[in-house]
């Protein structure tokens, strides 16, 4: 498709030239291939394709004024160790501009299971931070007003729960439900695809997902009840189209679950959100997510029926890509971020996430965080960036590259309609073949150097200096576990036990699960108390061999 993308379907065999990459077999390539004018539109009509900024199809953005009216939410994904050492990262990057929380939660938060479960050993803290209870959702949030900041939380099987806590804790400083803001992610599909931190089958997930759904309608209104992520998708080893195509498949099925469930389209889907990856090459990603805003609002219109333009309007978030980021030479990732960035903010982003530099070693420090910050601050601020709606409109390159996209991603979507659809296609292991093989080539690109790495296979120096690396204080976690031991016993164990009993008669019948939740988690129970609870009526999700 790309000649020097990922995406490239054309044969690997590629030497180098004078310092260009030359495909073997494209000596003969046409003056198209390299430059672009009228001749690559063909056909094509502004009005259908375009529009205006704020209006069907929403190619140009989801709103007239885009930048003009205000940034994106620069929103840094943060959190290691406990709930109080991530509440001081907090503060420190909202003291210096940040405008958004996004946290990042351990693999033992993530799966369900609390600090002191024997699986969760060697776990707690390491790559988000620790939350077993209301105790240390209290202490993640304290001094920070909920009913003032906007924050994400990147959690999928355990959403339900996470967002209650939450919730708890904003109404308990006063907060009113219906002015909070945030997202979770809740995006379960992606997590059987490419992430793995899944609990539950399929099927009871997607009740879950729909119980929340129906009770942000009238509880939480303001909040964002699931962020479709292609951003993992993406990490696994996608190409651009892939990500687009298995993404949009699966906010279909959400939206297809819940009208199942008696939910109105036109009144959920504004709440529905995006999450997508910001990888290197500049154009392809910004017409990436030119194209997904384009076809998700057909989609919404043409085939589900939705009525409203909010309902047929993709919002998202951005991360820049952690997979581009090496190890060697660290600081040039700080060139890559920036990059990415920028193909974020012109393909319309909403929110932005910079990854820090010295990702691909561990961490990062409060030093690389904050030039990460720093990142996304000169680049709206100071580049210009920001100073018109879709600046890419209309260039010959960029609509070829964004209909191309379209049209591939749709392809792969009509594969897993042929298929039954996205829950269909994953058990039958479709997206994860096709991200493998892709995955695979891009692999072997970079190691016969058709994909040029800076640092890593090409330009590699031999001697570097020693990178600070950010620590975890591994007293962090028996900390944690003796601090959960002291607030078990200390609360009313009678009285949690039966709340908990509540939950899982929940579960054997048709009513929401949320409030039965929302009452154990008050009373003191633990993460892994409630996943427990949901255990023995919606057993354990196994992948297919």
């Amino acid at each position: 498709m790309f000649p020097w993308s990922a995406t490239s379907t054309i044969g690997s065999e590629i030497e180098l030239r004078n310092g260009l990459q030359i495909a073997d077999g494209l000596d003969t390539m046409t003056t198209e291939d390299n430059v672009y004018g009228p001749a690559s539109l063909d056909g094509w009509n502004p009005e259908i394709q375009l529009g205006e900024p704020g209006s069907y199809p929403y190619t140009r953005g989801p709103y007239p004024s885009m930048y003009r009216g205000r940034l994106w939410t620069m929103r840094q994904y943060a959190g290691f160790g406990n709930a109080e050492t991530t509440n001081r990262r907090f503060r420190d990057l909202l003291a210096a501009g940040q405008t958004g929380l996004s946290v990042a939660f351990d693999l033992p938060t993530q799966m369900g299971l609390d600090s002191d479960d024997p699986r969760a050993a060697g776990e707690v803290g390491k790559v988000g931070v620790a939350i077993d209870s209301i105790d240390d959702m209290r202490t993640l949030f304290d001094r920070i007003p909920l009913k003032d900041v906007s924050t994400s939380m990147t959690i999928n099987a355990t959403a339900a729960v996470l967002l209650l806590l939450y919730q708890i804790v904003g109404e308990e400083q006063g907060a009113d439900p219906a002015e909070m803001r945030g997202t979770i992610q809740n995006d379960i599909l992606k997590e059987y695809i490419a992430r793995g931190t899944y609990i539950y089958p399929a099927e009871p997930s997607m009740r879950i997902i729909t119980d929340i759904f129906s009770y942000c309608a009238s509880e939480l209104p303001n909040w964002n009840t699931i962020s479709i992520s292609g951003y993992h998708i993406r990490e696994a080893g996608s190409t651009a189209a892939q990500e687009v195509a298995f993404t949009i498949a699966n906010g279909l099925e959400y939206v297809a679950a819940a009208q199942r469930a008696g939910l109105d389209v036109d009144e959920f889907a504004p709440r529905l959100s995006f999450f997508w990856n910001a990888h290197n090459d500049l154009f392809e990603e910004a017409a990436k997510f030119r194209a997904a805003r384009r076809m998700w609002a057909r989609l919404m219109r043409e085939r589900v029926g939705a009525k409203t333009p909010a309902a047929w309007r993709m919002r998202f978030h951005t991360q820049t890509a952690g997979s581009t980021l090496i190890a060697q030479q660290p600081l040039t990732n700080v060139v890559r971020t920036s990059y990415q960035a920028l193909a974020a903010v012109l393909g319309g982003t909403q929110s932005l996430h910079t990854n820090s530099y010295d990702e691909a070693l561990g961490l990062p420090t409060a030093e690389s965080a904050m030039l990460a910050l720093r990142t996304q601050q000169v680049l709206g601020y100071e580049s210009g960036v920001a100073d018109v709606v879709d600046p890419l409109a209309g260039s010959y390159y960029v609509e070829a590259l964004t209909d191309q996209i379209e049209a591939d991603a749709t392809d792969l979507i009509e594969r897993i309609d042929a298929l039954g659809g996205a829950i269909a296609a994953i058990e039958a292991g479709f997206p994860q073949r096709e991200i493998d093989d892709a995955a695979y080539e891009f692999a072997r690109a970079i190691d016969s150097e058709a994909i040029v790495v800076v640092g890593l296979n090409r330009f590699a120096v031999e001697t570097e200096e020693e990178q600070e690396v950010l620590q975890i204080d591994p007293e962090l976690e028996s900390v944690q576990i003796a601090s959960l031991v002291e607030r078990r016993s200390a609360r009313d164990s009678t009285s949690v036990l039966e709340s908990l009993d509540r939950v899982t008669i929940t579960a054997r019948g048709d009513d929401s699960l949320m409030l039965p939740i929302k009452e154990s988690l008050k009373l003191g129970a633990t993460i892994g108390e409630v996943t427990n609870a949901l255990l023995p009526v919606f057993g354990r999700y196994r992948p297919p061999v």
